[in-house]
């Protein structure tokens, strides 16, 4: 599993992360698909709305674990799916 980090560009975060969307908007942070174009990094649209690296890498660490709980119950499904049962 690829780790987000504070140097992605948010047009990458919310491409390969679209649950990212509604974390960001619940922060206060712009996004792309939100309406408003942003060029750069979580860390500079961060600190362009007041926020610390402390708080930055809390960001982070709640993005990865959100991604991960998501990959998770992801897999869960696929091993529940009953390939024979799928009409293809």
């Amino acid at each position: 599993m690829e780790k987000i980090t504070k140097d992605i560009q948010i047009e990458d975060l919310v491409e390969k992360y679209p649950f990212s969307v509604e974390y960001l908007s619940k922060k206060g942070i712009r996004c792309i698909v939100c309406g408003e174009p942003v060029w750069g990094t979580l860390e500079e649209a961060s600190e362009e709305k007041g926020f610390n690296a402390e708080e930055i890498e809390n960001f982070v660490k709640e993005l990865n674990e959100l991604n991960e709980n998501f990959e998770n119950k992801i897999e869960e499904q696929i091993k529940r799916t009953d390939i024979g049962k799928l009409d293809v």
